[in-house]
């Protein structure tokens, strides 16, 4: 027996009358966009928020529950993921509705582009930098990402959020303690969906605005690559990318993973990367930035799973090198 089928097995009847999609033994290469990482136990996809919420009262406390977005800054370990993993749907928890000339309320699941398209066709400003952004909006919510000068943190009224008991929560922009690339909102909450306001701008102005994000990404960015995207938070007073070049890790090969020679912030699986090359990777580009700066570099992309036995990374790889 498979882990998936063992651990559906022990539930008995527990998942009878979900909505939502359940797949064994789940390959996370498929998913995230560095495709490589090993398989998740089970998949769940909720049909809506209410679907979500009964399923999160359906499993037991003690049975892992992980929440994944659309994969962009996402690293899967070689050795899999225990329990359940979930993912929201496009179709449940993607929409974009325009509830004012000036806010819309959208699903955790709405890709960052979509969500800029959307304020675009509306005429509402502020968004724009969310064409630039590889991911969805319930990672821009729980990591606070911004480009070009602009915040998530700028946009959010208010998140709607579930918790590992299925109860719902309503948070304020405040309640998210929202900082540099994070949030104090409480690890365990599920985002479903935010309310977020701009202000009204012509669309024609909206539209040059996205053209020039986009402009900048394919000018200096490697976007049709196996990437995650940023890996390394800026730390203060310098940009990840300098200390990197710095410590001579431009274009640096770990088994099938590169550091971008183009952006050398992004890791590219150049087609057989493990998450095992990946993990190792970052980890002597931060052995190595310490060592010539000082710099302890902190990982934007979002390290989730098990190492396979015998192929663990340690911090800094434990040591200087």
């Amino acid at each position: 027996m498979t882990r998936g089928a063992d651990l559906v097995a022990k539930l008995g009847d527990r998942l009878a009358g979900l909505r939502g999609k359940l797949t064994l033994d789940a390959g996370m290469d498929k998913i995230t966009w560095f495709r490589a990482g090993g398989e998740a136990d089970a998949l769940y996809q909720p049909q809506d928020e209410e679907d979500l919420a009964a399923f999160l009262r359906a499993i037991p406390e003690e049975i892992p529950v992980t929440v994944v977005g659309i994969g962009s800054n996402l690293l899967v370990r070689d050795g899999g993921i225990r329990g359940f993993v979930v993912r929201l749907s496009a179709k449940g928890f993607g929409q974009a509705e325009v509830v004012s000339p000036t806010q819309i309320r959208a699903g955790a699941a709405i890709s960052d582009k979509r969500l800029a398209a959307a304020a675009l066709e509306a005429g509402i400003g502020g968004f724009h930098f969310y064409h630039g952004i590889p991911g969805g909006l319930g990672g821009a919510l729980r990591m606070n990402a911004g480009a070009n000068g602009v915040e998530t943190r700028e946009r959010v009224v208010e998140v709607r959020a579930l918790d590992r008991q299925g109860n719902l929560h309503v948070l304020s922009n405040e309640d998210m303690g929202y900082s540099y690339r994070s949030s104090t909102a409480p690890a365990g909450l599920i985002f479903t969906s935010a309310l977020l306001e701009g202000y009204p701008e012509e669309r024609e102005a909206i539209r040059a605005a996205m053209d020039a994000v986009q402009h900048h990404r394919e000018t200096v960015q490697p976007i049709r690559e196996k990437t995650g995207g940023s890996t390394f938070k800026n730390p203060p007073g310098t940009s990840a990318w300098k200390e990197i070049d710095k410590a001579g890790c431009r274009g640096l090969m770990i088994g099938g993973a590169q550091m971008s020679p183009m952006h050398c912030n992004f890791m590219i699986n150049m087609g057989t990367a493990t998450g095992y090359d990946l993990e190792f990777l970052g980890e002597t580009v931060r052995a190595r930035v310490l060592e010539s700066s000082g710099i302890r570099l902190h990982w934007e992309i979002r390290r989730i799973g098990e190492f396979r036995p015998g192929h663990t990374v340690d911090p800094f790889l434990g040591q200087l090198l």
